[in-house]
């Protein structure tokens, strides 16, 4: 285990030899907003920090259970914890100099606008079909000018290639097969879950680097 952590410096110079300076500045001063830490938004999470994105605003009400490790970045040892702190020390973990603004809170529309208004780029990662419908129609409503990667179908054990990004409107990302339902079949598993994220993860990345799908 290195018992150094890297200077900030260090850490900014290693990424740089990856993406390049003007990729990396953008990515440093964007700000993208995680509704949801289970199995998309945790993974979104993790996606985000090790690729150098600045801030990170993290949403969600819940504890971690043994239920989630299946899916879900979060260790045994979390068990009991409240996402947003576990979540939080995972991150730290991986990209200590990230910026980091956690809410432990259940969103609702009457909260919507003051959790969402910092971000450039808003992650929908909920699980429950309501709520994704819900936060996608208050943001497309009021507030057309952010980004918003959204999720739908990414259960069961279904072809991975059948989950595709697809850009819905302007400023609206969707992700997943469109279909698959948690109700309908096994249920959720790492790898899909984990594939949906990370296009989802990868929707904000190009977002940022102004690389738009047609």
């Amino acid at each position: 285990m290195c018992d150094k952590i890297p200077s900030k410096e260090e850490m900014e110079k290693a990424l740089v030899l990856r993406t390049g300076r003007k990729l990396h500045e953008k990515m440093a001063q964007a700000a993208v907003a995680i509704c949801g830490l289970g199995g998309l938004g945790s993974n979104i999470a993790i996606s985000l920090a090790r690729a150098g994105v600045g801030k990170l605003i993290l949403m969600d009400f819940d504890k971690v259970d043994i239920s989630n490790l299946n899916r879900q970045q979060y260790k045994v040892s979390q068990i009991g914890e409240y996402k947003t702190d576990a979540l939080t020390d995972n991150l730290k973990e991986i990209a200590p100099y990230l910026e980091i603004e956690a809410h432990t809170i259940f969103m609702e529309e009457g909260n919507y606008f003051q959790l969402l208004k910092e971000a450039d780029i808003i992650c929908e990662a909920f699980d429950a079909a309501e709520e994704k419908s819900n936060l996608v129609n208050f943001v497309l409503e009021n507030m057309p000018e952010k980004y918003l990667v959204a999720a739908s179908g990414m259960a069961g054990m279904g072809s991975g290639n059948k989950i595709v990004t697809r850009r819905i409107m302007k400023h609206f990302y969707l992700c997943g097969d469109n279909e698959s339902d948690v109700s309908n079949n096994i249920g959720l598993t790492a790898s899909r879950v984990m594939l949906c994220a990370a296009h989802q993860a990868h929707a904000v990345l190009r977002i940022i680097a102004e690389q738009f799908d047609v």
